[in-house]
């Protein structure tokens, strides 16, 4: 594969290289596999979080019925009306 650069994108590679010590090959290399991982992972959202889906357990099984009603509540109470 043939890469072609300008020039002010060679010499900020090559500063990079030579504060990483290693070489430029290896900071594109790196700079593409970081790119396509994160694209990746924008690709799929559930696969990023699906270590964490349905880990919670507890609390009020109903806490998602009547929102609207219970909001409206709660707000009636703090201005002290029922």
């Amino acid at each position: 594969m043939t890469l072609r650069l300008d020039a002010e994108t060679r010499r900020r590679i090559a500063r990079i290289a030579r504060r990483r010590r290693v070489s430029a090959s290896q900071v594109v290399r790196d700079a593409i596999g970081a790119w396509v991982g994160a694209d990746e992972s924008r690709a799929a959202p559930f696969e990023a979080l699906a270590d964490l889906i349905g880990v919670v357990h507890g609390g009020d099984p109903a806490r998602s019925t009547a929102t609207g009603r219970r909001f409206a509540s709660l707000l009636r109470a703090r201005r002290g009306r029922r």
